[in-house]
């Protein structure tokens, strides 16, 4: 998903254009927002200056420091009823530190909850950043930094959102909530019992995940579904202990040779994923060019895409199985020695409507199933998380679909986004009548999680005014106004 021809630099400092047709209130908002814009991105890159990591290997103090900050800003919107709330892992440590604050709702109007999280992923390995990761930089039309997109991005579209609404409408009767999370990027280890202890303060009508992705720049898009995700260890054991592979090589072959015969099995010739009773299937509204995804995904000439069917169904609605971790002696400490065991971490992304456990459950009888040699398998489960779909006919998916539309002055794309956000099934069982719409700040240029990472600053802006929009359409008709 490379820019279109309308993604030219943006001046962040220079006046927006307005989309086809925008009059009256949304053309209030829009300069609401470009008057407050200077100011939204200056908070943005004091909070990107902020190395909140939630992993318990990293200091705890950088995202408490980040914890206060987002408080602040929500302090300086307006907001009274502003809290920092933990809950305790299993452990008894403290889970990452949220933020919530709160505008409750005039009598007969809705509730929204503004969801982003405040904790970044680690830097990695500096030598592969061309800027400082927690030094936010402007370089063409784009915002540099860890976290500049995902998801602190999110967390000032949101203030920002509503600080353009309380501008131009005045006084709320709709109901907004905030709700930022702080270990989001950590596998939200605290966040089912943190919902069921906060479940009344945390009820919402609609609720607005700003942890997504757009189409390409200049072309936005609601996330209408998600990948769920398994993971988990396969070790083989073939020998007690390490021998010398002069000595006894030949006869027996070593644990990491067996893993990878084993790894092999996962995937067939063309590169589906080889696990019986998986859901896959080929039905993505829209589809990627070919050139659009090796471009993105950095895909080097020469390397055969794997699988089959469309791309945009192999990235969305059919499994994907990837190795993300080799427990094996480095190469510069390696000696001539045959290994007695080795260990592989998988990551299995889901397709909407498979069943995260009977997914754990096949990827364990395959992996016994094909044992090589004979060798011991030893199967550890993981973590696991729901796909996700969209009702796309309800009340509120169809007005964040105007919303979109109107700001970006171009129709929205429904997408679908191969990663997974776990956390989504916990808010639909704890509320089951809710509306949940995925949106977001990024795009297939953003890089999140990678060196590098950064925001298009025009696509920002239109997020902020889309959210504004909506703020604003829910504020005056409730969940019953038709958009448009």
């Amino acid at each position: 998903m490379t820019s279109s021809p309308m993604a030219t630099p943006y001046d962040p400092h220079g006046p927006s254009s307005p989309g086809p047709g925008t009059t009256g209130q949304t053309d209030q908002l829009r300069a609401a927002v470009d008057r407050s814009f200077d100011q939204t991105l200056r908070r943005l890159k004091d909070l990107v200056a902020i190395p909140g990591i939630a992993w318990p290997s990293f200091d705890r103090a950088p995202l408490e420091r980040s914890a206060e900050a987002v408080a602040e800003l929500l302090r300086d919107a307006g907001l009274d009823e502003v809290q920092t709330l933990t809950c305790p892992k299993p452990d008894g440590t403290p889970g990452g530190p949220a933020v919530v604050a709160r505008r409750p709702a005039a009598p007969g109007k809705p509730t929204i909850l503004l969801y982003a999280h405040h904790d970044v992923q680690p830097p990695g390995d500096e030598a592969l950043w061309e800027t400082q990761p927690f030094t936010a930089v402007e370089k063409d039309g784009r915002l540099y930094g860890r976290g500049a997109a995902d998801d602190k991005a999110g967390i000032m579209a949101h203030i920002a959102a509503y600080a353009a609404v309380s501008e131009v409408v005045g006084e709320l009767g709709l109901g907004v909530t905030f709700f930022f999370e702080g270990e989001e990027e950590a596998g939200s280890p605290t966040f089912r019992p943190f919902l069921e202890a906060n479940r009344e303060l945390l009820r919402a009508d609609v609720i607005v995940v700003a942890d997504s992705s757009n189409w390409k720049v200049g072309v936005p898009a609601l996330t209408t579904s998600l990948r769920g995700l398994v993971d988990g260890t396969i070790e083989v054991q073939v020998l007690d202990h390490a021998v010398h592979s002069g000595m006894y090589g030949g006869p027996v072959l070593d644990a990491p040779t067996l893993l990878s015969r084993l790894i092999a099995t996962l995937h067939d010739d063309d590169g589906n994923v080889a696990i019986e009773g998986l859901v896959a299937t080929d039905n993505a509204a829209v589809d990627l060019p070919e050139a659009d995804y090796r471009a993105d995904a950095s895909v080097l000439d020469g390397v055969r895409l794997a699988g089959t069917g469309s791309i945009a169904s192999r990235l969305w609605t059919k499994p994907a199985l990837s190795i993300i971790g080799f427990d094996a002696p480095a190469v510069d400490v390696a000696s001539n020695t045959l290994l007695p065991r080795a260990r592989a971490k998988f990551s299995l992304r889901l397709a909407p409507g498979q069943d995260p456990a009977a997914a754990m459950e096949a990827v364990g009888r395959h992996v016994e199933a094909n044992a090589p040699f004979g060798a011991k398998v030893i199967f550890t489960p993981g973590e696991s998380g729901n796909p996700f779909q969209t009702d796309t006919a309800s009340p509120a998916a169809r007005l964040a679909m105007w919303a979109l539309g109107e700001a970006w002055g171009v129709p929205a794309v429904e997408t679908g986004i191969g990663g997974s956000i776990p956390f989504i099934a916990d808010l639909l069982e704890l509320y089951p009548e809710v509306q949940i719409l995925v949106t977001g700040v990024e795009d297939p240029d953003s890089r999140a999680h990678s060196a590098n990472e950064s925001l298009h600053l025009g696509d920002f802006r239109h997020a902020i005014l889309a959210e504004a929009l909506m703020l604003a359409r829910l504020n005056s008709g409730g969940l019953d106004v038709q958009p448009g």
